[in-house]
């Protein structure tokens, strides 16, 4: 497991598993199987993760996809929560105290920070990547970059 938040939050570390997902998705192009790999690989590799996982656009709601952790919210409107935020404004959330996140929705009481990947192909809202942290300020600029550099791998290595 890869403390990258210990190391720095160095884009070597970032690079290394982008070097890694690449290699892990190269022979399978299944959105479902995809997310799922991605999920699982996320959530083995990060420290201080609690939750890692995907939601699907449909229509003005995301959809629970593939994840690794507690059971999860399945269904997120757009209008609220870090991930419909995500969704909305198709730009990144990192969010240092979610409970301070005007709307939150507390799927896990003990997540206290996040991260919103949109994942935006071909000018089409596929849905989101969402990691949660039970650590404040988890994610840094640095985890923002190397995390949104892991999405443009998934979406360019899977058919959706």
């Amino acid at each position: 497991m890869i403390d990258l938040q210990q190391a720095g939050q160095d884009l070597d570390g970032y690079a290394l598993l982008a070097a890694q997902l690449e290699s892990l998705l190269a022979d399978e192009r299944d959105l479902i199987a995809n997310c799922a790999q991605f999920a699982a690989f996320l959530y083995g590799e990060l420290e201080g993760l609690n939750w890692a996982g995907f939601y699907f656009a449909r229509g003005e709601e995301l959809v629970l996809g593939p994840f690794q952790g507690k059971v999860a919210c399945v269904r997120i409107p757009f209008a609220r929560g870090v991930c419909g935020a995500a969704a909305r404004s198709r730009e990144t959330q990192r969010i240092e105290d979610v409970h301070a996140f005007p709307g939150h929705i507390a799927c896990d009481s003990a997540s206290n920070s996040e991260l919103v990947v949109p994942l935006v192909k071909d000018g089409r809202l596929l849905g989101v990547l969402d990691l949660d942290s039970p650590r404040l300020a988890r994610f840094g600029v640095e985890d923002q970059r190397g995390i949104e550099r892991l999405a443009e791998i998934f979406l360019r290595l899977t058919d959706c």
